[in-house]
């Protein structure tokens, strides 16, 4: 069982595939209600949503899908890139029979998700990115160092890691290959961004991967970090904006009060988008 899932929750998970793209994407099912999309971060998968699945499924259907080449959703022939996902997420909603969604990604997952917010805006009624830049430059230039040097060398230090273990028919390999090609290219979505008429919120740890300057960046983007909000809050941004404080990009996931900051988030009313 993956850590910080009740056994409960993953009794009532429906695993099935779905024939999306060309790609045979696995998808878990958590709960009834207004549907969630949770898109996993490179490498792992839906099991990185442990800690807070059980609170996000509590009152919604939360569909957590394995993206290209990670965790039970095999690799097929073509690049990895965050449009293509984005596409294979909306294509899974259709199949789902699902006509507008939240959304939820966390680093790869959330440029997946802000790509289907751009692509597919009528498909999303809310987003929330959790430590993810809006373009390359944001990450950190280590992190970058870092990306550079990724490959499948690196596959032989995955065979040590419980992730190895729970998902042993992963092309660890091809995925590495892939996700470095993926972060070598260059981008920048900031007009985009700024044009997503969804309410937003975007979460950060306090030592994240991402650079704090870039942070707010995002975050005026949105709107946000132009004016005092007022006596009355009439003057604050529709965007929302957590530093979670104690975590770092690693390990935000698991911060104590991640799932009660994204229910009141969801469960806010909704607010007329900005001009």
């Amino acid at each position: 069982m993956t850590k910080g899932m009740t056994d409960e929750t993953k009794k009532d998970a429906k695993g099935s595939y779905a024939f999306v793209n060309g790609l045979n994407m696995y998808y878990e099912i958590h709960g009834a209600g207004q549907p969630l999309i949770l898109l996993h971060g490179g490498v792992g998968a839906s099991e990185m949503f442990g800690p807070i699945l059980p609170m996000l499924a509590g009152n919604r259907q939360v569909v957590a899908p394995h993206l290209q080449a990670h965790g039970r959703t095999a690799d097929i022939d073509r690049p990895l890139t965050f449009e293509l996902m984005a596409g294979d997420i909306a294509a899974l909603m259709k199949h789902l029979g699902i006509e507008r969604a939240d959304i939820m990604g966390y680093s790869l997952g959330a440029g997946v998700a802000l790509q289907t917010a751009i692509h597919h805006p009528n498909m999303i009624r809310k987003l929330v990115v959790v430590s993810a830049p809006v373009k390359r430059d944001g990450w950190y230039p280590k992190v970058l160092e870092n990306i550079a040097h990724m490959g499948p060398d690196a596959t032989n230090a995955m065979k040590q890691s419980p992730l190895y273990q729970l998902y042993p028919e992963a092309d660890w390999a091809v995925l590495f290959t892939k996700l470095g090609g993926l972060q070598m290219h260059d981008y920048d979505w900031s007009k985009d961004v700024a044009a997503i008429r969804s309410p937003v919120m975007i979460v950060f740890a306090d030592a994240d991967a991402v650079r704090t300057e870039h942070v707010m960046e995002f975050f005026a983007l949105l709107g946000g970090g132009r004016q005092d909000a007022s006596l009355d809050g009439s003057g604050r941004p529709r965007a929302w904006l957590a530093i979670l404080p104690g975590v770092t990009h690693y390990d935000i996931l698991s911060f104590p009060f991640l799932a009660a900051l994204i229910m009141k988030f969801l469960d806010a009313p909704m607010r007329r988008p900005r001009n």
